[in-house]
């Protein structure tokens, strides 16, 4: 009898010392000095302001119950257990206790939904002298449309300071459900194909806010991440106008050479650059793609060494992109003239 009471505290202590490791280990998990998508501390905007107070009501009281009921329950456990000369208590049937403990949660249920669906129909709500961004969801990256002046972009969005901002979000017919979201800016909001929701947000200060696909989409999902580039109005008047010129064409040399192959290539067969050849739409529109500092979802800075890595074999970089390899396709020399090409799309 004492060897099995030893062996059940031993048992008892690992239990509780891997209890231990593994709280300490997720509370591990939530410290970083550099954490771009943190929405819990440092909220931007009246969207996200919005959503961080709402998430304070229902985390408190989340808490209180929580408190209440596993206080209730330990103190029904020890009270009413059994004990030597006595069975462990027992009770059935109690209607008037049922109707109250039904009805409890349900007042809370109808309490948390006045603030909850006010501020979902607040983020969506139309706002005179909003800037209005349509955003389209795609494996695995996003499209950007500004409506006003029909500049298209991807991946990176830029937005000036101080300013409604109105993102149309339409999901691709072609395409599967995503789910957009910028933590710091704005709450999710589903990317469903045939269907548009909206979002409202604002940013006060320049500076870049990251996002992510938020719903499961395929095997880069973790790697569509979005930017939210916010700059002071006149600087973003000036991209905007930088963006709505065509692309220049290189005057000679090896990006003359890599012109030549993405217009006969493939290349334009999925993407666009404005003011040459290439019209597709399968991929992301290359007019100023030099321009952003990030590409493939945002997940790769932007460079010769990772457009060279892309170029050639974009599916073992990011699996499950519809950019097929070339490897073998094209020489070293070849990719290395695309490349060239694609760095003076500014």
């Amino acid at each position: 009898m004492e060897t099995r009471l030893k062996g059940s505290f031993t048992g008892s202590r690992r239990f509780l010392a891997l209890g231990l490791l593994l709280l300490v280990i997720s509370i591990m998990t939530g410290c970083a000095s550099n954490a771009p998508q943190d929405y819990l501390n440092r909220p931007v905007g009246n969207s996200a302001v919005e959503a961080d107070r709402l998430w304070d009501i229902v985390f408190a009281i989340a808490v209180i119950i929580f408190v209440l009921v596993e206080g209730v329950l330990v103190f029904a456990v020890l009270k009413f257990r059994r004990r030597p000369g006595r069975e462990a208590a027992q009770f059935h049937g109690n209607t008037k206790l049922e109707i109250v403990l039904t009805l409890i949660p349900a007042l809370l249920l109808a309490g948390l939904a006045v603030p909850m669906v006010s501020t979902l129909f607040a983020s969506a709500e139309e706002q005179q002298g909003a800037l209005e961004i349509k955003v389209i969801g795609k494996q695995f990256w996003w499209q950007y449309e500004y409506m006003d002046s029909g500049v298209v972009t991807a991946n990176e969005l830029h937005i000036p300071t101080d300013t409604p901002i109105r993102l149309v979000i339409e999901g691709d017919p072609n395409d599967v459900i995503h789910s957009y979201w910028a933590p710091r800016l704005f709450g999710k909001q589903d990317v469903v194909p045939g269907r548009t929701n909206f979002i409202n947000m604002e940013a006060p200060t320049p500076g870049t806010y990251w996002g992510q696909c938020t719903e499961y989409c395929g095997l880069s999902h973790a790697n569509m991440r979005l930017r939210v580039i916010a700059q002071d109005p006149a600087d973003f008047e000036s991209w905007l106008a930088d963006q709505g010129r065509p692309a220049e064409d290189p005057p000679s040399g090896s990006a003359a050479e890599g012109q030549k192959l993405f217009l006969e290539g493939a290349c334009a067969g999925c993407h666009a650059v404005a003011g040459t050849e290439a019209g597709g739409t399968v991929g992301p529109d290359l007019t100023h793609f030099a321009g952003r500092e990030t590409f493939a979802g945002a997940m790769f800075p932007l460079n010769e060494q990772n457009l060279v890595e892309w170029v050639t074999d974009a599916p073992g970089v990011k699996p499950g992109v519809t950019m097929p390899s070339f490897r073998g396709q094209y020489t070293s020399e070849e990719i290395g003239s695309i490349v060239a090409y694609l760095m003076t799309l500014e």
